[in-house]
Parts: C-alpha cells; structure tokens; sequence
C-alpha cells in the first residue's frame, strides 16, 4: 500500500501522520517535546529536533511504503543561519514577545500589521539591538524550513508559511516586492552585506515539487527513512491545520486549539482596517486569510489538571490522562453559563492580541461567585478561547461571513465540550470530523499526496472537496443561545480581569 507521510513539530508534541490511497490516517507516531526558557527566550535545542523526529518516526508503521513527504511546524519564529548553515543565534519560537518596537515600527512602514512573532520583526529587532551574529546572516527561516532544508537541501517554504515570515502578495504568489525595497531602505543606513531578499526561502505553492529526501537528510534519520522520497512544500502549522479541516475556500474557517489557539478565516474580500489583533496570512495555495493567533490556550488548564490528578493521587485514585480530561471536560457543563462569577487568565507567555508581554496566570473570585469544580473548569476552557473571542469579534464588525467553521487539535479530543463553547464564543456553528485530534500532520500528509496525485489544473480546494472530505462525517454544534449569553457576560469581566493581569505582570 502506497502512504503518504506529514510530519510536524508543535509545541507539545512532535507528530508523525501516514495516510493510505483512501487519503484517511493508517498509522502515527509522537514524540513529546516542551519549550525552554532560557536567558528571557522561549526555544528548543536542535538537537532536540532531531532526537524528537526520529523518536516519532520509529513509531510510525509502516515506513517503507512512503510514496511522498512533508514537513510543518510551529509558524513564525527566527532561526539565522550564515553561509554554511551554522546556526547563529538560539531558535526564538512564536511565544516570544520580545520584539514590541520592530513590530511596531514595521507595521507603521508597512502599514499593514506585523506581530511580534513574525521572522521579520525577530530580525528586525536583532538589528535594532546590534546583535553581534546580524551581519553574518546568509540565510533565515523557519523551524518547517529548517527542518526541510536539511532533509532535501532545498531551501524553500510554502506559502502559506512564508505569510508568517515577511507579508506576501497573493496576486505573485511571493514576497510582496514593494516591502521587501521599503525594509531594504530602512536598514540601508546600517551597510549591512545583505538584501531581505536573498536571505529568505523560496516561496512555492501547494502542490509543487520541493526536493527530495537526500542521502545526507536519510543518514539524520538514522535510515528510518529511504533516501529519494519526493517532498511537499513545508508548511506552517496554520496552513496545514486549513488543510486538515478542508478550510481553504473563501467563507470557511477552521480554529486550532493546544498550547495556543489560532483562528484562521478565508476572507473574500480585504479588511478594511490594519488592526493589531489581526494577521493576514494565506492558505497553502496564496489565498487571503485573516488569523487571530493567541499565545496561550491549553497549558494553564493542563497545569490545573497535573494538580488535580495529584490530589486524587492522595486518595488513591489514579485515572488516566485521558479519563481525567474527560471527566473535567464533562463536568465543566454542569457549570452556570457565566461561569458562576469565576474568572481566569490563563496566559502563561505575553499575548499579543491584548499586548501583553508576559503572563501571570490567574483566577479571580468575588465572595458571592459560585465557586465550585464545575464553574472553575468552566472558566478554564473559558479562558482558553476568550482572547480568541476578541479577536473574533473584530471579524464580525468588519462583516466577515463564515459559513463553515471547523475545529481540531486537543481541545476538541473531548467530544462536544470544546466544540460547543466555540460555537458560543464565535456565534457560528462549528464541526470536528473524526480527525479532529489529528490535525496539522494530517493536513501536511494530504499536501504530501497533493504533490503526486493532482490532475491537471486540479485545485486544492477540489483535491480536498471531491477526493478527500466527500461524504466525510463529522458532528455539527450550533451555538447554544444561553450559553452565548453567558460567555458574552463572561468575556465583559474577562476585559476588566485583564487590567489584573497587567498589574500583576508589572508588581509580581
């Protein structure tokens, strides 16, 4: 049997996903990873991305029937690299929130928003500090970039990753030219040996050929892998989550869910407005998106849960990961709709869409709030998609229309929990297929089979309508008119708790 193999590094785990000829998962493998944070920057060891990747490989099935191969990862970050591939700096991952003035002073050039986490505002704010390694930068890119490069030789991204390094131009299909010639003559003053451009990958779409498994790229796998194999364009985590979710034509949106959360909605039309809060990406194929990317999601609650799971230790009882999450999941409903006067801010790291450069995590109760297992893990899963909400809200007052909004990653592994209060928080239906836990792997999996299996001027939008998702089956949660209320009354205390929080970042 032919398979057709994604790999990708996310936050917490690092993933391998097959898919078979009917284009549906037959196998997995997963290796689990966490950020450091050392001297006041959030990154991985390399090294940790090989051991990680082959870790996860060694688990997948059947390896020796891989027809084609990709790679995603965590979007955004700043890996700087000189001419002979010698990393230059440590990695700086999206959680970063360290680059406020090139952000904000590329956005203003620009005028077309920049976050933080983009590589060109890591860049940027290098240069603004007069980072020793900046003139010795022959190459930058991305983790999925990275990782490719080195597997293929063949330093390229696809485009939709390359949205989250630089601002494209989804007419070209490539780095928007005219802001490539405006940073130039902003750092010109500096005579530094180098043009933006020849330092960033190439830009290819879904569906071109992006090299091959080299000799060199199968001896870092220790062999798991044979040498030849055809490899997609790589991808961030937000394309391929689009991919996954059959979210890649106008109207349709998907919202990932796991260490962080982001919402990614193909627009049909440009916003009007340059807001802070919103990206603007494309898919895998150059479409426009607008994503509401937030920092922090699951990892305040599964701290809560490590502390749960302890106390229920000292009694004996020992459930498992996944029973326990289940459990607090499902007890959540029992809670009032506005989460009985309960509050948390769950953000661990800075958040950006509410301009935070670090976090505090917090629960806030007033004496009369309602202060029970099912309000509190209520207002967990709450604070998990409030900023989303926010972020969501811009969207609606600029007219976007969803018609199809699709969830995936972790949150949702619980049937209907985290589905359902999406649906309250966004005021849209929202659906999980089967593969909702799969996620981003599995929609670099289908890229993987695009590369080999598109017809002549096939789409990926007809790849994945006709050959992928027809007739798939997934459930369909409606927004529930008391609990959207509810969250509505929790999202106006959820503003004022913030104001907390910057307190708390600033005395504690």
């Amino acid at each position: 049997m032919k398979t057709f193999l994604g790999i990708e590094f996310g936050s917490t785990r690092i993933k391998a996903v097959a898919v078979g000829e009917s284009l549906s998962p037959v196998s997995s493998g997963d290796h689990t990873w966490a950020a450091r944070y050392q001297d006041g920057i959030w990154t991985y060891p390399l090294e940790e991305v090989w051991a990680g990747l082959r870790d996860a490989l060694s688990r997948l099935e059947g390896r020796d029937s891989v027809a084609a191969a990709g790679v995603s990862a965590m979007m955004h970050g700043y890996l700087a690299f000189d001419k002979d591939w010698k990393l230059l700096a440590p990695f700086r991952t999206w959680q970063n929130t360290i680059t406020g003035p090139a952000a904000g002073e590329l956005t203003r050039l620009f005028g077309f928003n920049i976050p933080q986490r983009w590589s060109i505002a890591h860049l940027y704010q290098a240069i603004l500090n007069g980072e020793e390694h900046i003139p010795r930068v022959a190459h930058l890119t991305t983790l999925a970039g990275y990782v490719h490069h080195a597997l293929t030789g063949v330093h390229a991204v696809g485009v939709g990753e390359a949205s989250g390094i630089f601002p494209v131009d989804s007419s070209t299909l490539d780095y928007h030219s005219a802001m490539l010639e405006q940073f130039d003559a902003l750092i010109a003053p500096r005579g530094l040996p180098w043009k933006l451009e020849d330092l960033l990958p190439r830009v290819l779409p879904a569906g071109e050929p992006a090299g091959n498994l080299t000799p060199q790229g199968a001896a870092r796998l220790e062999g798991l892998l044979p040498a030849g194999i055809p490899f997609a364009p790589p991808e961030g985590d937000a394309g391929t989550g689009m991919t996954a979710t059959n979210s890649v034509a106008p109207r349709t949106g998907n919202v990932s869910a796991g260490t962080s959360i982001f919402s990614m909605v193909v627009l049909e039309r440009p916003l009007e407005k340059v807001y802070e809060e919103i990206d603007l990406v494309t898919t895998p194929t150059g479409a426009p998106v607008a994503m509401v990317h937030c920092n922090n999601c699951t990892n305040d609650t599964n701290a809560w849960a490590d502390v749960l799971e302890e106390a229920a230790a000292l009694f004996g009882a020992r459930p498992g990961r996944g029973e326990l999450y289940i459990r607090l999941y499902q007890k959540s409903l029992e809670g009032d709709p506005d989460c009985g006067g309960v509050l948390v801010c769950n953000y661990l790291a800075g958040e950006g869409v509410t301009h935070m450069d670090a976090g505090r995590p917090l629960v806030l109760r007033a004496p009369k709030s309602r202060f029970t297992l099912a309000n509190f893990f209520r207002a967990q899963l709450y604070s998990t998609m409030a900023t989303l909400k926010l972020g969501m809200d811009i969207l609606a007052k600029e007219g976007v229309r969803i018609d199809r909004l699709t969830g995936h990653g972790g949150l949702f592994k619980t049937p209907l929990v985290g589905q359902g209060y999406l649906a309250a928080a966004c005021n849209a239906p929202v659906t999980c297929m089967q593969t909702a836990g799969e996620g981003g792997p599995y929609g670099m999996a289908l890229l993987a089979a695009f590369v080999l299996l598109k017809r002549a001027g096939e789409s990926l939008e007809t790849f994945l309508e006709e050959r992928v998702f027809a007739g798939a089956s997934g459930e369909t949660i409606r927004p529930d008119p008391v609990t959207a209320r509810g969250f509505e009354d929790y999202i106006r205390r959820y503003q004022a708790l913030l104001e907390v929080e910057r307190t708390a970042i600033e005395k504690l």
